[in-house]
């Protein structure tokens, strides 16, 4: 609770005479706002934390603001503390009310503060007047400028634009950029930033070989066109996305179509689909004139909300929840900023009211959930063909077991119970457990069946085929049968051809929901109301009574100075390993400044001016002499700019959690590289789905080469996440994640070391190494693990290790056939389980691991 307290503290010592009334006398010395009240007080709003009918709106960081007061107007009146309400507030003189309403009170001698300065009128500094004048004039809210090339002394370094921005800088540290990485390192670098995937050792000989002025620039013009691209990006956006493939909390249901909305995205990323149309799509692809189904699946964007299916919970409190999230997950994700710290209150930092907040938040609150048929190609025909066989044979069993016999009484004695709460309690629980378990319960229960679309009909069927318990006896339960029927309709669907379905939102078709400022962020505790509209500081928006497209719009407009700034900087990020600015989740007063503003400045608008082309920026940024450098670190350089802030070469990364595990899959030749589709269940370590709620996550292993697909594909339980994604800083998919994290941890080289898919990447990497001659072998394991030949010294050091592994395992022999089982012809295992060992031994090299 110290924040509260903080709203009202000064930053500065005074000695004040204390009265038990609260209301000391007021100092002699001069306070002037900006230099010692402004500081504690414009981090808050006193209306948010108070009486929001009487003061709503009252901001003690504005001039104007304070001299006119809140609704009720003499909330603070100069020269005359004893009559400012806001004295008697805090010092707890009206009836029933105390500001701040939680934590420490204030002392008489903060009181005190508060009434000098209110007595000596308010006085306001120049330096407060600026602030005021200042804050929506902070460098990010400024219309992108187009600056010209900067000129620089060397004329021959640059490759392109981006190059003279970072030169120029550089010779005015008077230091010299990097050279150029050799075409080994180049090639790797180039194919794990567009792909993910490290390049094979067919591709860097080819590289090698090509000795054409634009042999880089036609590699470049490859990966962007390679079918792995998008995979690549697609990660990248999921994290911002917080995309997950289950609901999270308690239940933590899995989400069968979830993938739906990530094959979109994968799709969507390979096709090089501007970044306003996918913006657009995104936000309100089902508000589109026309929207066609790729329109209207990008809003899958908005259905990775977490779910709450708990017991007992309020329904329409975790809607608001959603929508919530909906709000300040978009304003992160395209605008880089915190619009969430207005939930409750005015930002502390940014200028955003909290009815701002909730403006914005109203363009989602009408919006719900909905699943809509998305077949991918190939799956319409099939379906349609066996699904009068399946209708028959589903409705054949329902009137075997007596399902709408019995669903018929169930559903009116639903309805009575949701009219008559607390009478029954049997009742009770079995109608929360519909509203939980079942989406959009409510409105299938007022349909009649013959009113209710197939899918809505099927699901309560099916719902109440699994939860017909609850209210009848265990023996009745039994005699019905239904766990058989459950099993029966289960195998029957698994028995024909799929239609593939995506989540998407959609307005609600029959209410219109009005939007009001939440007091202090509480769903019951309505304020005024909110209409749609979005954030004063910023372009205004032109239409009068704004949806969700407008919004869209509004976002990708040319005058919006943060959404170019804020993905390019994003883009930048993956090629460099931080931003431009730092702070790629926050570019409001709390972020950092970029590093080089006219290049932020430069590439914003060469973005917009491009038709928001992802690919074009890719590009750019890898042709660039910056990109390209080696990552060598020269002790004069660091010793002048540690962090490379500079760009005076480039920088090693670790590689993502998924990449890791992808590099191990494409160098053994295990990788199963479909794009696009469900997720997958690989092997995952013993006891660990037991660490979910009552154990009630399962983890089927997926069979046949589906264990060995990228990262990308790996089912995300929130609750019990992959561990190995995990253990390499992947995000938790709870909120958006605009830059991840990278540890080193000894959990890692354990990882690496023990868990079954590297195990086996390891075997089979020594398989193929075992097909090559015996003079190639280790030249081979080098460049196909890590895109180079060894240095004689490691040759040596390799054919000691392979020596006496081979001399450990002969006194073993049974550790060796644990390790390799099969038998290769003309290999006797002793040796094939040490080319194991030692390719794991590669494998797990920070070398590996790492791009240059």
């Amino acid at each position: 609770m110290m924040k509260n307290r903080m709203f009202f503290l000064a930053a500065f010592p005074m000695a004040l005479a204390a009265q038990q009334t609260g209301l000391p006398a007021p100092a002699a010395t001069a306070i002037e706002f900006a230099r010692d009240i402004e500081p504690i007080l414009s981090k808050n709003c006193f209306g948010c934390h108070g009486d929001r009918t009487q003061m709503s709106g009252l901001r003690l960081d504005q001039r104007a603001a304070v001299l006119k007061g809140g609704v009720s107007g003499a909330v603070v009146i100069p020269g005359n503390s004893a009559g400012s309400r806001l004295v008697r507030l805090v010092s707890g003189l009206e009836d029933k009310k105390i500001m701040p309403p939680a934590g420490a009170r204030l002392s008489p001698a903060e009181i005190g503060l508060l009434r000098a300065w209110i007595d000596q009128g308010l006085k306001w500094s120049d330096s407060a007047a600026a602030r005021q004048t200042a804050l929506p004039s902070h460098w990010s809210f400024k219309p992108i400028g187009r600056p010209d090339l900067p000129r620089t002394r060397n004329q021959s370094w640059a490759r392109n634009p981006i190059d003279h921005f970072v030169l120029v800088r550089l010779e005015r540290e008077g230091i010299e950029p990097s050279q150029e990485a050799a075409k080994r390192t180049l090639i790797r670098r180039v194919s794990l930033d567009l792909t993910g995937l490290p390049p094979s050792p067919s591709e860097i000989h080819d590289f090698l070989n090509d000795n054409r002025p634009d042999a880089y620039e036609r590699l470049v013009d490859r990966l962007l066109d390679s079918p792995h691209y998008g995979e690549r990006w697609a990660r990248h956006w999921l994290d911002l996305a917080r995309y997950a493939d289950s609901d999270g909390y308690e239940k933590d249901y899995v989400r069968p179509n979830a993938w739906r909305w990530r094959h979109w995205v994968i799709e969507s990323f390979q096709r090089d689909k501007p970044f306003d149309q996918f913006t657009t799509q995104q936000i309100a692809g089902d508000l589109i004139p026309g929207a066609t189904l790729d329109d209207k699946l990008g809003v899958g964007f908005h259905r990775n909300t977490l779910t709450n299916r708990e017991g007992g919970v309020n329904i329409e409190q975790f809607r608001v929840e959603q929508v919530i999230d909906r709000a300040s997950s978009t304003a992160a994700v395209w605008l880089g900023l915190t619009l969430g710290c207005a939930q409750c209150h005015d930002h502390k930092y940014d200028p955003i009211t909290q009815k701002e907040y909730y403006r914005f938040f109203a363009f989602f609150n009408n919006a719900d959930e909905y699943n809509v048929d998305a077949p991918l190609p190939g799956e319409m025909g099939p379906y349609l063909k066996a699904a009068p066989e399946y209708r028959a044979k589903r409705e054949e069993l329902l009137k075997k077991y007596r399902v709408h016999e019995l669903q018929g009484p169930w559903e009116a004695r639903m309805k009575e119970a949701r009219a008559n709460p607390g009478k029954w309690t049997d009742w009770d629980h079995a109608y929360d457990a519909l509203q939980k378990y079942m989406d959009h319960a409510d409105r299938i229960l007022d349909l009649r069946p013959e009113q209710r679309p197939r899918k809505w009909a099927d699901s309560i069927e099916d719902h109440f085929v699994i939860n017909y318990h609850r209210i009848i006896s265990r023996e009745e339960w039994k005699e019905l049968k239904f766990t058989e029927l459950r099993a029966k309709l289960n195998e029957l669907k698994e028995q024909y051809p799929p239609l593939s379905e995506a989540p998407i939102i959609a307005e609600h078709p029959d209410v219109s929901r009005k939007s009001h400022v939440l007091i202090r962020g509480d769903w019951r505790n309505k304020g005024m109301e909110a209409a749609p509209g979005v954030l004063s500081f910023l372009h205004p928006m032109k239409a009068a009574s704004p949806t969700r497209i407008d919004l869209a719009r509004w976002l990708v407009s040319s005058d919006n100075p943060l959404t170019a700034r804020v993905t390019v900087n994003r883009f930048w990020q993956e090629f460099f390993g931080r931003g431009l600015v730092r702070t790629a989740e926050d570019f409001g007063t709390q972020g950092e400044k970029p590093s080089h503003p006219e290049l932020l400045d430069w590439l914003a608008g060469r973005f917009i001016d491009s038709g928001w082309r992802v690919k074009a920026m890719h590009k750019l940024i890898v042709m660039s002499a910056t990109y390209r450098q080696a990552s060598v670190i020269r002790p004069g350089a660091a010793a002048r700019d540690p962090e490379n802030t500079l760009l005076a070469r480039q920088t090693r990364l670790r590689l993502p959690a998924e990449s890791i595990r992808d590099a191990a899959l494409s160098v053994s030749e295990l990788l199963y590289p479909a794009i696009g589709g469900k997720s997958v269940r690989p092997p995952i370590p013993k006891g660990v789905v037991d660490l979910s709620y009552a154990g009630s996550v399962k983890w089927p292993e997926s069979p046949g080469k589906d264990r060995y697909r990228r990262g990308l594909y790996i089912l995300f339980q929130r609750t019990v996440p992959y561990p190995m994604l995990m253990n390499f800083d992947a995000p938790d998919a709870n909120i958006p994640a605009c830059r991840r994290t990278r540890s080193n941890t000894p959990l890692q080289a354990l990882n690496m070391l023990n868990d079954p898919v590297f195990v086996e990447a390891s075997q089979a990497l020594a398989m193929r190494v075992l097909r090559k001659e015996s003079g190639e072998r280790i030249g081979f394991l080098f460049e196909a693990a890590l895109g180079r030949t060894p240095s004689p010294r490691e040759r040596d050091w390799v054919q000691s290790f392979l020596h006496a592994q081979i001399q450990s395992f002969e006194k073993q022999p049974g550790r060796a056939a644990e390790l390799f089982p099969l038998e290769l012809a003309g290999h006797p295992q002793t040796e094939t389980a040490a080319w194991t060992v030692l390719s794991s031994a590669i494998m797990n090299l920070d070398e590996f691991i790492t791009r240059e």
